[in-house]
Parts: C-alpha cells; structure tokens; sequence
C-alpha cells in the first residue's frame, strides 16, 4: 500500500473524501466518470471544467468546493500510476483516507476498466520528455597515444541532440 498515506493528514485529502461520502450514489459515479474522462484527455481541460460546472449547477453543489474535491480524487489515479498499485491497494487507500467501502468498490471498477489506457498515456508522456532529435557517432581505431595501452584500441563516440522542453541539448557518451 502507501499510495497517499499522508493525504489523511489535515488538509491533504481526507476531508474531501468525507465530502463525496455525502454524494449520492449516482452523483459519486458521474463524478468518476467526469474524473477518468480528464484522465484520459488530459489536454481538455476546459470541458473538465465545464463537466464540473455543470456537475455542481445540477446537483446544486459550490464549485469552489468541488474543484477542491476533484483534485483530490484526481490525485488518487495519478499517484497510484506513478507508485504501480494494484487496484486492491488503492481501494485500500481509499478506505484508509475515509472513502465508503461502496464507493471505493465503484472506484476501483473505474480503475480497473481506466488502468490500462491510462498506462499507455503515462508511458507515453514520459517517454516523450527526453526526445531524441539527432545522433552522430564516431567509429575508430586509435593510431597512436602517449600512452603504449591506448594505442590500438577501437573507440566509439555518440553525440545525441535531446530536446528537454522546448530547449535541444547534445549529449557526449564515449569521450
């Protein structure tokens, strides 16, 4: 387990999870499905916020409030990818964090339908911060050196051009 053991400390979470005690059932699982739909796109932001506001105008709830209760349950899934949980330890968390064992169930439902398209999404943006955008290489035999040892001794040298954000950085492997 582990997944937000601090969240039950004041302020960091339990408190919003006692709040969607208090939503009914359906609300509680159109909540979750507006939380993993974000999830997936998580580009969309201005839908999610709409989804929300739409959310609180119907079921006559502040929004301030469930922005706050959103980034909570939004924290749940992101930080059980990052830490690889099992759906039985999030459940677990969860609970710990003051969830009803019916609606962490429904949550974990969620989870396991969501997990996998949310993994690929993950891997894909970390795989994606370091981007190789050129590569060169040297292949050789050393001649002759000041050192008997070295002369004679096959090298390789790779000059990678690695974009971090918007910047490109040339990376030196076998100098």
């Amino acid at each position: 387990m582990g997944l937000l053991r601090g969240a039950a400390e004041p302020g960091t979470g339990g408190g919003d999870m006692q709040q969607l005690n208090q939503l009914s059932g359906q609300q509680f699982s159109s909540l979750t499905e507006v939380i993993f739909q974000f999830l997936g796109e998580p580009k969309e932001v201005e839908r999610f916020l709409a989804q929300l506001s739409d959310f609180a105008a119907l079921n006559k709830i502040s929004l301030g409030p469930l922005k706050n209760i959103a980034k909570s349950l939004l924290l749940v899934p992101t930080s059980a990818l990052k830490r690889s949980l099992s759906a039985e330890q999030v459940v677990a968390d969860l609970i710990a964090l003051g969830l009803s064992e019916e609606k962490a169930a429904y949550f974990e439902e969620q989870w396991k339908e969501h997990y996998p398209a949310l993994l690929r999404l993950a891997m894909g943006n970390t795989l994606m911060v370091n981007q190789l955008i050129d590569m060169e290489w040297k292949f050789g035999v050393t001649a002759g050196s000041s050192e008997l040892e070295k002369g004679g001794s096959i090298f390789l040298q790779l000059k990678l051009v690695v974009k971090k954000g918007n910047q490109t950085e040339p990376v030196y492997l076998g100098e």
